[in-house]
């Protein structure tokens, strides 16, 4: 009996507890302002402009969600095949995944990093890197950064 009374119990709490976090979600408030949101890189609503002027000639960005100016926003990065992203660094931690192409990655004091389509990589705020994108096609990187987007160029450790 006992045990029988622990049991019941103990469904009865668990049943009361899992309608009480039920109910605190009902009342949460639903923003009708934003829509769920699908892109590929080949999508002809993508609005593709210019990358800053040191990162390679036919490099372009195009913004998926919110505003670069503001925190997290999502980008579609595309450099043309066997370009050189010289050094620079990131105000905010980046994560990546590659869609398409070959991209190899150098984070300052790390080894190399080979990206191929799928690949997820993360890079920490302010630590800077450089990449090439191989002759297998156009790189087209996807990015979450945290903080506003920003690409600030720095001179090669090797050359001070």
């Amino acid at each position: 009996m006992y045990c029988r009374t622990m049991t019941y119990q103990s469904l009865k709490v668990a049943l009361m507890s899992g309608l009480l976090l039920a109910g605190a979600f009902i009342g949460a408030p639903v923003s009708a302002q934003e829509l769920a949101l699908t892109r590929t890189a080949k999508d002809s609503q993508l609005n593709w402009g210019a990358c800053p002027p040191f990162l390679p000639k036919g490099c372009q960005i195009a913004v998926l969600h919110g505003d670069p100016a503001k925190a997290n926003a999502d980008v579609f990065l595309k450099v043309p095949a066997n370009s050189i992203l010289p050094r620079h660094w990131h105000t905010s931690a980046e994560r990546m995944v590659l869609v398409s192409g070959e991209l190899r990655v150098t984070y300052d004091g790390q080894k190399t990093a080979v990206l191929k389509p799928g690949t997820y990589a993360y890079g920490p705020a302010k630590l800077p890197h450089k990449a090439e994108c191989r002759k297998a096609g156009p790189c087209v990187l996807f990015i979450a950064f945290e903080s506003p987007v920003d690409a600030v160029p720095s001179e090669d450790a090797s050359k001070k």
